[in-house]
């Protein structure tokens, strides 16, 4: 991906931490990945930033007066226009819960629940653009780029649906995704997202309809990066995480999911064992 000041429109371009233990937060990933917690800014509820080497990675913050933490990642997608980008995304079935509202000058937020029930959010930047670009080509069809990725920075968006079909509408139409069906059967139901008019992925949307739990919301999550991800595993728990789903070799690389010890998921993704 080229270098840009903004990520472009529909992109991933930042994700932060509802967390009930910001120091256990702080703390966890910091020692997980090497993130460096930097100090909570009250002007802004304590929100705090982590940073890798020297640049803002994720963002994390605890309970509100009147919102208590739900220990859960949101993902934020980038757009130009946030006021018309919520207003469509409500004519197209989204429940707004909370914004749009301007940061200061650092940009514009807003969070939804897209008509599929996946928490998302937007980000129209201002003087902050928040992650511009990934630090390699990330197509998930090469799972040897999952190698060239540096540790503990993002490697992969996801969006696990049940409705797959709504889903890709409702992003093609309020964030303006280019898609491309990579697997489309009952056993595969797979879709690349990518910025309009531009071939480097984006993220990609999974039909989750047969595997997603009773009870549990589809999801958008981050895959972070790990250059062994069974160390990084042994290492989270080490520190207090729990495995979700165990470490395996896949055509997408060697991907785990787990949950820090608030419970809070988040995924890793790294080369394939049998690549090594």
């Amino acid at each position: 991906m080229p270098n840009r000041p903004h990520p472009p429109v529909g992109a991933p371009c930042w994700t932060d931490l509802f967390t009930s233990d910001v120091e256990g937060s702080r703390r966890f990933y910091g020692e997980l990945f090497g993130w460096e917690p930097q100090a909570p800014n009250d002007d802004f509820a304590g929100y705090f930033m982590w940073t890798r080497e020297g640049r803002p990675i994720a963002g994390g913050m605890g309970d509100m007066p009147d919102l208590p933490a739900t220990n859960v990642w949101t993902v934020y997608l980038a757009t130009d226009d946030i006021t018309r980008a919520t207003k469509t995304a409500e004519g197209e079935g989204a429940q707004i819960t909370a914004g749009p509202m301007p940061i200061a000058d650092l940009g514009s937020q807003a969070i939804l629940t897209d008509p599929t029930g996946a928490h998302v959010g937007m980000w129209q930047p201002g003087t902050f653009p928040g992650i511009v670009d990934f630090d390699v080509p990330n197509a998930p069809s090469d799972p040897t780029s999952a190698s060239l990725a540096e540790p503990g920075a993002p490697s992969w968006f996801e969006l696990h649906t049940r409705d797959h079909a709504r889903a890709i509408s409702f992003y093609r139409t309020v964030f303006g995704w280019d898609t491309v069906a990579v697997g489309d059967t009952d056993e595969f139901r797979y879709t690349i997202a990518r910025a309009r008019g531009e071939e480097t992925d984006l993220a990609g949307v999974m039909d989750a309809s047969a595997f997603l739990p009773a009870g549990t919301s589809p999801y958008w999550s981050v895959y972070w990066s790990a250059p062994d991800v069974d160390a990084a595993v042994a290492k989270a728990t080490g520190l207090g995480g729990s495995v979700v789903d165990p470490a395996q070799d896949t055509p997408y690389g060697r991907l785990a999911t787990l949950a820090d010890p608030s419970g809070a998921i988040f995924k890793l993704r790294g080369l394939n064992r049998a690549g090594q």
